[in-house]
């Protein structure tokens, strides 16, 4: 068993609020893998969650209610990183639906449910009294492991092949869009939006781009924007970063690697749409896509939504696809009438990473060209020193963080309007969990977890300081470290760029 499983089963601790409710009667389902031992149960849809004989503390949910091949997912290599997951989301909802939304589908979701006072008392408890922190990264650690996880090694029983037809595809669902909705369903009492034909067409940001249909709803309007890749385009950027199932995690590539992977994707572009609607301004409030890769290896399939989208638009199957549907919320209390309506495609800032340098001592200096502008910049230093932060700050009696950092404070050289920023190449040291040994503590070193608060290529590194005779004085900080830095720090330029200009289209 487990042994933080039966470490919580000492307790009183009651995680039915989390929705992970336990019962005397574990009745399996049809889709519960053989071998399974239940410990968990939502109370709808006959969701459960188990471990499974053979997998060790490995947890997973079981959802009958979905489709084939949907039924099993893997949460959590063990029950303390389930519960760390669930310290993390605030709710067992946001795990289980997980495998079927995107990154930012799972955040949105965290902000606008966030943990009722009873839900809090309950995370209260397990955080003190099993020593365990929030997973740092939720929404990475979940689509890792489940990108990682060979499916085929999960047995059923015999109920399951009886009823399952493997080789059947999954029934297309009648085509509906709403406001409140995604491409995998919705919530509520929502009525379906009206499809208004658009059948729009025009070439942006080095794609082609459709946009076959609007659909209005009683609370907005929904667009769907479908961005086409050639197939050749996405075997060049796979090819260059040897992306394969084996090497499609983060932790295979640096922190600058992943951005420079995020910017070359041809599948990906992170754009603004705003609409004109009779003359008036609309935003989006939310937003979810889909993908299509016609080049996916042996072994990884498209997910069904993307392929029913295309179907549904007729769209060319051996090009690649990202398909955006995007909510504007009326700006009247009223659904209008739509006399004219035009869109208005703005590319997202993104940050590129530039040159690197090293500097040993306060007058040392740098110089740089803007990849953009073509300005010419130089970085002088002013001081560079060591911090620490206090290990109070983390909050922590599970882990031990490291605490040492550099400072360094510089002026630049014209002053620049433009965002530039400065960042740690080093990604820093990983936290050591405290682990439990007799009645003894003992540092381990975790190789899932990196700490990012201070320095990093995703990190908040710089921060305007004040004024000096020279300019104005920003301030970088290194990755964290256990040990103060004693070699001169390599430091990362990066900028904030748009590569295309913003377009303008009547869609009526």
């Amino acid at each position: 068993m487990d042994k933080t499983f039966q470490k919580l089963l000492q307790t009183d601790i009651d995680l039915s609020s989390l929705g992970v409710e336990r019962r005397t009667d574990n009745e399996p389902y049809f889709c519960t893998p053989k071998g399974a031992s239940v410990f968990g149960w939502t109370g709808v849809d006959g969701i459960h969650f188990c471990f499974v004989r053979g997998f060790g503390g490995m947890v997973f949910a079981v959802s009958p209610a979905n489709t084939f091949p949907n039924y099993v997912h893997p949460l959590a290599k063990n029950f303390a990183d389930f519960l760390q997951l669930l310290l993390a989301c605030g709710d067992v909802t946001a795990l289980e639906q997980a495998w079927m939304w995107d990154k930012a589908q799972f955040e949105t979701f965290l902000q606008d449910n966030p943990p009722t006072q009873e839900q809090q008392e309950t995370l209260a408890l397990v955080a003190t009294k099993l020593k365990l922190m929030p997973m740092e990264r939720p929404w990475a650690y979940i689509k890792e492991l489940q990108a990682s996880f060979d499916y085929s090694k999960i047995k059923y029983t015999k109920e399951y092949y009886d009823v399952v037809d493997q080789n059947a595809k999954p029934a297309i669902p009648e085509w509906k869009v709403y406001f409140e909705g995604n491409f995998w369903g919705h919530s509520g009492k929502e009525h379906a939006g009206t499809e208004v034909p658009l059948n729009q067409q025009f070439e942006w940001a080095g794609h082609h781009w459709i946009i076959p249909a609007a659909y209005s709803c009683s609370k907005g309007f929904v667009v769907d924007f479908c961005m086409r890749t050639p197939e050749e385009d996405i075997r060049k950027f796979m090819t260059k970063w040897d992306l394969h199932p084996e090497n499609d995690s983060c932790e295979y590539f640096t922190q600058e690697q992943q951005l420079q992977i995020d910017l070359e994707n041809p599948l990906c572009l992170d754009f603004i749409p705003r609409l004109e609607l009779n003359g008036k301004t609309m935003l989006t409030s939310h937003g979810c896509s889909v993908v299509f890769n016609p080049c996916l290896p042996d072994g990884m399939i498209n997910e069904a939504e993307a392929k029913w989208a295309l179907e549904h638009y007729d769209l060319d199957t051996s090009y690649g696809w990202m398909i955006f549907r995007a909510a504007f919320p009326w700006t009247s209390k009223r659904r209008p009438e739509i006399k004219s309506l035009s869109l208005t495609m703005e590319q997202r800032p993104c940050r590129v990473p530039g040159p690197h340098f090293q500097t040993h001592a306060p007058g040392d200096s740098f110089s740089f060209l803007h990849p953009v502008s073509g300005t010419n910049y130089t970085l002088t230093v002013q001081e560079i020193e060591q911090q620490t932060i206090p290990q109070k700050c983390f909050g922590s009696d599970r882990w031990v963080y490291p605490t040492h950092f550099t400072v360094m404070r510089y002026t630049l050289f014209p002053e620049s309007e433009e965002d530039i920023s400065i960042c740690d190449c080093c990604d820093g040291d990983k936290p050591m969990e405290i682990a439990v040994e007799g009645d003894s503590f003992t540092p381990e070193t975790q190789n899932n977890d990196c700490v990012g608060i201070i320095g990093g290529a995703d990190g908040p590194t710089v921060i305007m300081t004040g004024e000096k005779s020279q300019g104005k004085l920003y301030a970088a900080c290194s990755a964290l470290h256990f040990e103060p830095v004693r070699d001169d720090v390599e430091w990362c330029t990066m900028f904030s760029i748009k590569n295309f200009d913003e377009t303008t289209i009547n869609l009526i």
